[in-house]
């Protein structure tokens, strides 16, 4: 039987899936073509925010390459681009001057980013932030340009902002709102945000309408209409996007905000379909994939000649991670009249819900800071549910009893638009065991990972005791499927001393590695051979290489050290002669009672260090950043211990040693805990004639109190078995992974258990100490070497500097 000629105009995500489906269902009964503008396969648009921060690759974006087309008798015509449909006689023209017949025809023409039409949007150093070419762009700016400008504080615009700043951009976002994301958040989750935000770098500037790009040929900067302006080497507009119609319009067929279409996919020129951001469906144009993968079913069943289940339309959910910021928001989230709410503000550990109720029944929801709550609550305003059903426990049940109430046909990964029924099925019949097994074979949780915990809740149902939690492992980045203890064995097993030889020994997919295994695998080489290896400072965070923290305005701000939060007269007078020739912006003490100094630019920084004569506080470094100490007994008349001369030890002692996180400390003289000794990676509290030792407290914003370890009698002992604690978090926690999540992953019997064996003390403290050994004072080896200053300095002129 001659197959029938089915053509796909768009090669993107929504278009393509519906291909996917029509394969499983008739994989013979078509000839299939696909045309698509970009010179690229289908890949995961979603992904263009983690290779532009670092953590992904393109060729890791890819969902169908180039061999899948042909594995499955595809034709694919790429870097073309559909001119006009000639839908009497059923022929496409494309710019290649090719006519293509076709008995069915889709449109997944997608969408075009929003250019706003302001004076200087044409000049050079303007970009969308849509496709592959504007983030190769966007990498290459950043190579020689300090500064950029991001107008839209909406999701997109938040992701490019956290990737410009991780390729060591200075960044303002520019937002016509008085809050970020405005159409997915209220105001209260949208300025906590904001201040979330703001301490990672970004700089903002709200309620401002942007008028004029600014600079003859190349971008200088931006204009808003108060007359404001402010500098940018880049712009990258992200204020919204607009269905690709212009050519279905041109051809005649019907066209409002998107190509109208019914509830299976139908236009009403016969024969032909629309499907994914260029199709508008009872008024309602999706941006979101889960929707568009929706519509891709109800269409693949159509064409297939099959019954299906009409599409009725979405309930929209929306999930941010942007460097550890977690926001959802899903359904309806403005109030009115007629809704009602349920809202828990913490603002102490930063974490805010609102659940949203019309007419007693679910229907929205807003979380900041702590989102697990999230598939449960959008499960609930899916199916309608009653208010009492979540007031009475339902988000407090178990997630494997959560995932055993859910239908098959609800979205698991909302990113990938896999439903529970793709997961079960891929499970059942092609013997999958692993969460990883599960996200090759079905895409969830291969983009932002927040379902991961949902697809290890199925895998336990599905194979019930079959299943066992222990096998379940995560690698440490996209680049490889090795995990942590996997990467840290075969460097050991097979002598590897290099990050690049480790990724090419151990089959990395990507040649250069992410941001997210690169200093993981600096730290761990360093970590097992700490006096051979050379440290790959390239690899590390901007702050990290430049040893100061940089701030929202693109200065540095700069730490000393003050051995237990203790100062004298020359340190003070030091800084405060520093602060006056650099003109320092501001001098704040901090928490870990020391003095930090804002305001300091890039090029002044190492005669700053060098005129201060003081260690680095490392405020900026994954290492012991401060033992926080009370007066003690020597002026406290509670105190029953000398809790600033331990501290002082304590940070003498550790100082400089990389952890796979920072590392805070306490010493408090008595139990009043004037230090916070109960809050702090490690803690140590005085009492009559002994020391109390506390760990894996955290006074972040998952606040931890720490739990008792011991209780010893002499100071000795207590650096004897914080050098312990301090090594045996060194070798078996996850990079980036603190103190209190470290805790509670490995267990604190297990700790304790290590800490109370002598002979595992002494030689954790001996491979501590030979760490220790070959460590320097990190800014007199800059002010020391040109190389370094050239290396990581050179957009200035330093000068000559002396040593004193």
């Amino acid at each position: 039987m001659t197959k029938k000629k089915l053509v796909l105009i768009g090669n993107g995500m929504a278009g393509v899936r519906c291909i996917e489906e029509i394969l499983k269902i008739k994989p013979d009964k078509f000839e299939v073509t696909v045309l698509g503008s970009e010179p690229h396969p289908n890949y995961d648009r979603i992904q263009l925010s983690n290779v532009l921060q670092g953590a992904t690759t393109i060729d890791e974006m890819t969902i169908n390459d180039w061999n899948w087309y042909k594995d499955n008798n595809i034709t694919l015509f790429s870097d073309e681009t559909v001119t006009n449909i000639d839908t009497t006689k059923h022929i496409i023209y494309s710019d290649k001057n090719r006519e293509l017949e076709y008995d069915q025809l889709i449109l997944a023409t997608g969408s075009i980013p929003f250019i706003l039409p302001i004076k200087g949007a044409d000049k050079k150093g303007v970009t969308a932030f849509r496709n592959i070419e504007d983030c190769e762009k966007m990498i290459e700016y950043s190579k020689n340009r300090n500064k950029a400008a991001v107008i839209g504080g909406g999701l997109l615009g938040l992701e490019a902002a956290r990737g410009l700043l991780n390729l060591g951009m200075q960044v303002d976002v520019i937002h016509l709102s008085q809050y970020l994301m405005d159409r997915q958040l209220d105001p209260t989750a949208g300025k906590m945000l904001q201040r979330e935000l703001e301490s990672q770098g970004m700089n903002f500037y709200l309620g401002k309408q942007t008028q004029e790009v600014l600079g003859e040929i190349d971008v200088k900067g931006l204009r808003f209409s108060d007359g404001e302006e402010i500098s940018a080497d880049l712009v990258v507009m992200a204020v919204g996007i607009k269905p690709n119609v212009a050519m279905a319009r041109n051809c005649g067929i019907p066209v409002n905000r998107g190509i109208i279409v019914n509830d299976y996919m139908e236009t009403t020129i016969p024969n032909i379909y629309a499907v994914g951001e260029c199709a508008e469906h009872r008024g309602m144009v999706y941006g979101l994939v889960a929707p568009l993968y929706e519509q891709g079913k109800v269409l693949a069943k159509r064409i297939c000649g099959m019954e299906g289940k009409a599409y009725e339309g979405s309930v929209l959910s929306t999930k941010l991670k942007v460097s550890g910021v977690d926001v959802f928001s899903a359904g309806e989230i403005f109030e009115d009249e007629q809704t009602k709410s349920i809202k828990e503000f913490n603002e102490w550990n930063g974490t805010y819900k609102k659940v949203s109720i019309r007419n007693g029944k679910i229907s929205g929801a807003v979380l900041f800071g702590d989102t697990k709550e999230s598939n449960n609550l959008l499960s609930m305003i899916n199916k309608n549910a009653d208010v009492s059903e979540y007031l009475h426990g339902g988000t407090s049940e178990p997630s494997v009893s959560l995932v055993s109430s859910m239908s098959h046909e609800e979205i698991i990964c909302g990113c990938n638009g896999v439903t529970k029924g793709d997961i079960v099925s891929a499970i059942e019949f092609k013997a999958l065991t692993s969460i990883d097994e599960v996200k090759g074979c079905t895409n969830a949780s291969r983009s932002c990972g927040g379902c991961r915990p949902l697809v290890g809740d199925i895998l336990e149902l599905t194979l019930g005791a079959d299943f066992s939690k222990t096998n379940q492992k995560e690698s440490i980045c996209t680049c490889t499927t090795l995990s942590r203890d996997e990467v840290v064995a075969e460097i050991r097993e097979k002598s590897l001393t290099h990050i690049r030889e480790v990724m090419n020994v151990l089959g990395w997919s990507t040649s250069d590695g992410c941001s997210k295994c690169k200093p993981a695998l600096n730290y761990y080489l360093g970590m097992i051979y700490p006096v051979e290896y050379e440290d790959e400072k390239e690899s590390r965070f901007v702050n990290e290489r430049l040893h100061a923290n940089i701030q929202k305005d693109g200065t540095f701000s700069v730490v000393p050290r003050m051995y237990g939060g203790v100062t004298n007269p020359d340190q003070l007078r030091k800084i405060a002669n520093v602060a006056d020739k650099y003109n320092v912006k501001l001098l704040k003490v901090t928490g870990g009672q020391r003095i930090d100094m804002f305001g300091v630019e890039k090029e002044d920084l190492p005669s700053v260090w060098a005129d201060l004569d003081m260690p680095s506080g490392y405020a900026y470094g994954k290492t012991l950043r401060t033992v926080k100490t009370c007066v003690g007994e020597n002026f406290c008349r509670f105190g029953t211990q000398d809790s600033i001369g331990l501290g002082v030890a304590l940070e003498k002692k550790f100082e400089r040693v990389g952890t796979p996180h920072k590392v805070k400390m306490a010493v408090s003289a008595c139990p009043r805990n004037c230090a916070e000794s109960g809050i702090k990676d490690l803690g140590v509290v005085g009492v009559d004639g002994a020391w109390e030792i506390y760990i894996g407290g955290n006074g972040g914003t998952h606040l931890r109190a720490a739990e008792l370890l011991c209780k010893v009698k002499t100071r000795d002992e207590v650096i004897e078995i914080t050098g312990a604690y301090i090594q045996h978090y060194r070798e078996t926690a996850n990079y980036l992974e603190r103190t209190s999540v470290w805790v509670e992953r490995v267990g604190f019997d297990v700790i304790k258990n290590v800490m109370g064996d002598k002979q595992k003390r002494m030689e954790l403290n001996q491979r501590l100490n030979d760490a220790l050994s070959v460590l320097q004072e990190p800014w007199k080896e800059i002010i020391d070497s040109k190389v370094i200053q050239t290396g990581f300095f050179q957009k200035v002129k330093i000068p000559a500097i002396s040593n004193k």
